[in-house]
């Protein structure tokens, strides 16, 4: 799963987790709420702990910089 997949995964994940605790708010279903409420702070623990979108990262940062340095050595 590319990076672009896994925000995608995300976002449906986290608005899920919403609409349940809406939904179970508005309904005075604590179940459902709680149950939305953990879905959405699953998919943001998921988010903030990939490791492959860290790596992701990393891998753009070293490549911008290794860019930046050839930009400067073509200006010379």
């Amino acid at each position: 799963m590319n990076r672009r997949q896994r925000e995608v995964e995300h976002a449906k994940n986290k608005l899920a987790g919403g609409l349940k605790e809406v939904a179970g708010r508005i309904t005075g279903n604590e179940q459902l709420e709680l149950q939305g409420k953990i879905e959405s702070a699953k998919a943001d623990l998921k988010k903030n702990t990939n490791i492959a979108d860290k790596f992701e990262n990393l891998k753009d940062n070293i490549a911008g910089h290794i860019n930046d340095g050839i930009d400067k050595n073509k200006r010379k």
